[in-house]
């Protein structure tokens, strides 16, 4: 078993929101086949993917953003996860909008999804995959709660889908293989931008810092 959480905000308010990217994330993959209806369960909608041999719960996470730890707890608790077991997806405006990245562990870099998760199991050690929402111009605020604005919603749409690849590629092959394959590949502009190093980030490199 592997749990999955996007990160989001419940309610029809918040569809198609920057800080809503990480139920979009989820959204796409319970879309795909072997994937079993959402229910309520553990303060969040969850739903079984099979992906091979493996089970993988999908998590959204019903508390709103700042409670978020809460429903990761239940669902670890129940299923006897370890840290590394759990991969969270999240919206990053520190990130060009489109750019995905994955890390192993880290602080919560100000995110106060990651934060009380971080705060609900005891440890940073759980790998997260930060997708680009592009910076604010405004109050960060503002913005995260801000929904994408037409020439933003192809370059997110495509991010959505690459980060859903991404995510299977961690439940395939683990953290190292998602970095080595998705971080610092093509850009939203469509260039390329520089592949970062696959490795663990230590003490003091933290990613960087979002809402």
């Amino acid at each position: 078993m592997k749990l999955v959480v996007g990160l989001g905000n419940p309610g029809p308010k918040y569809a198609g929101t920057r800080h809503n990217v990480g139920y979009d994330v989820v959204d796409y993959l319970a879309a795909g086949p072997g994937c079993s209806a959402f229910r309520e369960k553990f303060e969040a909608f969850a739903a079984e993917l099979k992906e091979g041999d493996e089970t993988v719960l999908l998590l959204k996470p019903l508390t709103f953003m700042n409670l978020s730890g809460r429903a990761v707890r239940a669902a670890v608790d129940f299923y006897k996860l370890s840290p590394d077991q759990v991969l969270v997806v999240c919206d990053d405006f520190n990130l060009p909008l489109g750019k995905l990245r994955v890390r192993a562990k880290g602080s919560h870099g100000g995110q106060n999804g990651l934060r009380n998760i971080q705060e609900q199991l005891g440890t940073d050690a759980y790998p997260r995959l930060r997708v680009g929402v592009g910076e604010p111009g405004h109050d960060a605020v503002d913005h995260v709660l801000s929904k994408f604005k037409a020439g933003e919603r192809k370059a997110i749409e495509d991010a959505v889908a690459t980060a859903a690849q991404a995510v299977l590629t961690w439940v395939r092959s683990g953290t190292e293989a998602a970095m080595n394959r998705f971080n610092g590949s093509e850009d939203p502009a469509g260039g390329k931008v520089k592949k970062e190093k696959a490795k663990k980030p230590g003490p003091g490199e933290p990613p960087p810092a979002t809402a």
